[in-house]
């Protein structure tokens, strides 16, 4: 029996990949090295430890991320991929570059709160970026999932107690009021790392269940533009052979939705999820 080979990623994307994870890289090195480290600001992770440890040893930063992100991009070679290890090397040693070229460059803002709100918007773009492209710049994820096998605690538990002690060690080196400044940092970073992960075109699935199933998957294919799957069920109560249907939407179009539904069965079960991204087929073509 012959395993089946997969085919190789193509020349074009792999070097879009490497090129979008080094402008990733680059706004990271950004956010650290002009907004972040002139005003006594940290993230967390493997880079808000190495940002602490730059204020106490002087060593600099370029080195200290390899340094702290070798031993877990190690480990996880075997768990996560090769293809995944190489691409998160190539991004920290990026980002390593980069913020070390940047030493003379003036910070953008002495203010605290604008080098807050604005270097962990860049920085959560520039992870966000190098994540959805296949790489990583912070190993406490890779660290997580290879401890998480072994303790009673998911990956985010895990992440969060680890950014815990670091923000109260951020407070004792860099004062409680910096402290604050890092965690919120931390928030707006994380919450643009979703952004760009996710996709900025939030999206909904809905399910609907109603007897009117041909009607509705008409009026929603022509009158909201979007394509209905027709799924087979059975109610659990009464035994009865159900159609559901099922459709994907913008967050724009849930009202238009709810209102074709109330319109043709205002008896419908209707359910309406998020989802974290919807791509292929011809959703981006629909008819308003």
């Amino acid at each position: 029996m012959t395993m089946k080979q997969h085919k190789k990623e193509k020349a074009g994307r792999l070097i879009y990949r490497y090129i979008m994870m080094l402008i990733g890289a680059s706004l990271a090195a950004v956010s650290i090295e002009l907004f972040l480290v002139p005003n006594s600001v940290i993230d967390g992770g493997i880079i808000g430890i190495s940002l602490i440890l730059v204020y106490l040893t002087k060593l600099p930063f370029s080195l200290l991320i390899i340094i702290f992100n070798l031993p877990f991009l190690y480990s996880g070679y075997k768990q996560i991929g090769r293809n995944f290890c190489f691409s998160s090397m190539f991004a920290v040693v990026a980002l390593s570059i980069v913020e070390s070229q940047l030493h003379h460059v003036p910070a953008v803002t002495s203010e605290p709160l604008l080098a807050t709100v604005f270097g962990g918007l860049l920085l959560g773009a520039g992870v966000g970026t190098v994540i959805r492209h296949g790489g990583a710049l912070d190993g406490t994820e890779i660290l997580g999932i290879l401890l998480t096998k072994k303790i009673p605690f998911s990956v985010g538990e895990f992440v969060m107690f680890l950014n815990i002690f670091i923000f109260a060690w951020a407070g004792f080196v860099l004062g409680w009021e910096q402290a604050m400044y890092s965690i919120l940092t931390y928030y707006i970073a994380s919450k643009t790392i979703d952004a760009i992960i996710q996709g900025l075109d939030e999206t909904k699935a809905a399910f609907i269940v109603s007897n009117h199933y041909e009607e509705l998957s008409d009026a929603i294919t022509h009158r909201l533009g979007r394509g209905v799957t027709k799924l087979y069920g059975k109610g659990g109560f009464e035994g009865t052979e159900k159609e559901v249907i099922y459709v994907v939407v913008t967050r724009l179009e849930i009202t238009k939705l709810k209102t074709i539904i109330s319109e043709i069965d205002p008896h419908a079960f209707t359910t309406i999820m998020d989802t974290q991204e919807a791509q292929g087929g011809k959703f981006k073509s629909a008819i308003h």
